[in-house]
């Protein structure tokens, strides 16, 4: 067996699905490697070794690059005076003030360790505030998704209508509805808009750009009901636009969820909203607390990192790099035969398979990538960390690739 095999074994056998994160666990071996080991910049290495220019950047959150210099010295410091106390820390004030600077729609902010507790929290502020009880999900965000029969179990894997471990209870009280489709939506307020607590929003890649006109009727359809619009920025937030899509499109809801782009891959997320929403989780309201909520390094991660976005505008890198790179792949897709498309905004688009191709020819395409050292996914980003020089590097191998394919 190779390294990477004995490491899957291994992974298998005492994790389900071989990884705590579904969407890392490896699905293209042996091309695909099992375990990363190390990164630096825009590059990682596997165990053996093998080099890959990265383009899943920890499936999101490493949005500056792996070991970035003034990132990792805020950690190092940091962990010199200590991790985690019994009472806030001043770093924690501090970055939530940052927040509440940068994110339009935040005037208040809160802290937990993933995207999908902070939508958690965010959903059981908006039944609080609204004193309604059905929610409607548009996108994925994250396995809280489940809880609603008929969503996005994990990224373009739609759940069964009866989702195992849901009390049907509790999953008849979460509707989906699909991104940029206001008739559906019109049509679940029609039936129980007085009973909806919130629209939870998170932007569809491929098609971001329908945005500019479903935010806001979306925010027009839940001010007519006294519903709460909730945005999904954890993968949007800092990427898009400092703010998330709520800065782009102009459109500003009543809470939003922001992780991945906040602390650099440090795990973090915040809960943000008005002071007269997030007035659910003070004093008196709903409890909604984690002794892990303000952990220390973390927060000095984001501090560092919320630094280098304003200081070096790293959202135009991003959106610069990601036109060199997603349409330099177009080209090499068109020229060679290749039914695949990246398509949506350039910081975080998706690939697509062409109108009647065969559906594989996506997985054919990241184990012919990964064979010639490019790490990509379903939704693919470039870091601040990725220069012309590594877009140029990454195109010449993903030719190779596709030569191979071809």
């Amino acid at each position: 067996m190779t390294i990477s095999e004995q490491w899957r074994e291994r992974l298998e056998r005492t994790i389900p699905w071989g990884s705590s994160t579904c969407s890392k666990a490896a699905a293209w071996m042996p091309e695909e490697p099992a375990v990363m080991v190390r990164g630096k910049g825009c590059r990682v290495w596997d165990a053996e070794g093998k080099e890959y220019i990265d383009f899943r950047n920890g499936l999101g959150p490493v949005t500056l690059g792996y070991q970035f210099p003034e990132v990792d010295e805020a950690i190092r410091s940091q962990l010199s005076s200590g991790i985690v106390f019994g009472h806030p820390h001043p770093l924690e004030c501090e970055v939530a003030e940052t927040l509440c600077e940068l994110i339009p729609s935040a005037e208040q902010a809160r802290f937990l360790k993933t995207g999908g507790e902070a939508m958690a929290a965010a959903i059981r502020i908006a039944r609080a505030s609204t004193g309604r009880d059905r929610i409607v999900q548009i996108g994925y965000n994250g396995w809280l998704n489940a809880l609603g029969g008929g969503g996005p179990l994990l990224p373009g894997q739609q759940a069964p209508k009866a989702v195992l471990g849901v009390p049907a209870a509790l999953s008849a009280l979460h509707h989906t509805a699909g991104w940029n489709d206001l008739h559906a939506l019109e049509r679940l307020f029609e039936a129980c808009g007085e009973q909806i607590a919130a629209v939870v929003v998170a932007a569809d890649y491929e098609r971001m750009e329908c945005g500019t006109t479903f935010y806001p009727a979306v925010r027009e359809l839940t001010r007519k009901y006294g519903a709460l619009l909730v945005y999904d920025e954890i993968v949007t937030g800092f990427r898009i636009a400092i703010g998330g899509v709520q800065q782009y499109f102009g459109v500003t809801p009543d809470l939003a969820v922001f992780s991945k782009g906040i602390a650099n891959g440090m795990p973090l997320s915040a809960y943000v909203g008005s002071r007269e929403t997030m007035a659910a989780c003070g004093r008196g309201g709903t409890v909604i607390s984690s002794t892990f909520g303000g952990e220390t390094l973390s927060l000095a991660a984001a501090k560092a990192t919320m630094a280098v976005y304003r200081e070096r505008d790293v959202v135009g890198h991003l959106w610069r790099q990601g036109e060199r790179m997603w349409s330099g792949l177009n080209t090499l897709f068109d020229r060679c035969g290749i039914p695949l498309e990246v398509k949506g905004l350039w910081p975080c688009p998706a690939f697509t398979v062409k109108p009647g191709a065969d559906s594989r020819v996506k997985s054919r395409f990241f184990r012919s990538a990964f064979k010639h050292g490019v790490s990509l996914y379903n939704v693919s980003y470039v870091s601040f960390s990725h220069q012309d020089e590594d877009i140029a590097e990454a195109l010449l191998r993903l030719e190779r690739a596709c030569g191979d394919m071809a």
